[in-house]
């Protein structure tokens, strides 16, 4: 009777382990940004979130026009995370620092996209959407400069372009009509405070409980 008991208790124990180890796992993929999450980037210097719509250029490459409103309601700031072309990530896996990314507009599903362009009121580098239907080219890959293994959901990160190593920016200069009051988003060759951005509301993926499933973006 007492070897009975104790394997009981045993077994209690490996339970208790078990379902706190999932409760544990559960809170840390709950605090990652994940492949095919729905968010808003919010620039921690301005205050302002990452914003397009479709209205082009007037200059430039005549692209659609990427900028920073400081409405934390507005549809149009949505964006979501995608794999690189030729290469998806698995929907609800995190992604980690370093990892080459997508950042598709979810209401016109063109990407956020830098080339050589000069940007309209700062002469750095133009930053646009670009593509169709979430399909553009190479200068669409970013990847996510953070510190540890994964970009964590209320870190500032640093958000970089592959193709002409520039970061994502906003400096603070205003467009007037027809996009009054919204600031230029550009790129910047060096790491510095007004490249710094964290996400904001948004709908995050979680990894799938359906180990077969290869549910890709």
């Amino acid at each position: 009777m007492e070897m009975i008991g104790l394997i009981r208790g045993l077994l209690r124990s490996l339970l208790a382990l078990l379902l706190w180890s999932s409760c544990e796992g559960r809170e840390s993929e709950l605090s990652y940004v994940t492949c095919g999450s729905v968010v808003k980037l919010f620039n921690t210097r301005h205050n302002v979130r990452l914003h397009s719509h479709d209205v082009k250029y007037g200059s430039g490459s005549g692209q659609q026009s990427v900028t920073g409103v400081e409405s934390a309601d507005d549809a149009n700031s949505y964006w979501q995370i995608r794999g690189k072309p030729n290469k998806p990530c698995q929907r609800g896996e995190a992604v980690k620092c370093g990892q080459a990314i997508r950042i598709t507009h979810m209401k016109t599903g063109r990407n956020l996209h830098t080339h050589h362009f000069n940007s309209p009121l700062s002469n750095n580098q133009e930053v646009s959407a670009f593509g169709e239907n979430g399909e553009g080219d190479d200068l669409d890959v970013w990847t996510v400069q953070c510190e540890g293994i994964h970009w964590e959901r209320d870190e500032a990160v640093r958000i970089k372009h592959v193709g002409t190593d520039v970061f994502l920016s906003i400096t603070g200069e205003q467009y007037g009509h027809p996009i009054r009051g919204q600031r230029e988003v550009h790129g910047m060759r060096s790491p510095n405070q007004n490249n710094w951005w964290r996400t904001m509301e948004g709908v995050f993926v979680m990894p799938s409980q359906e180990p077969l499933r290869h549910d890709e973006l």
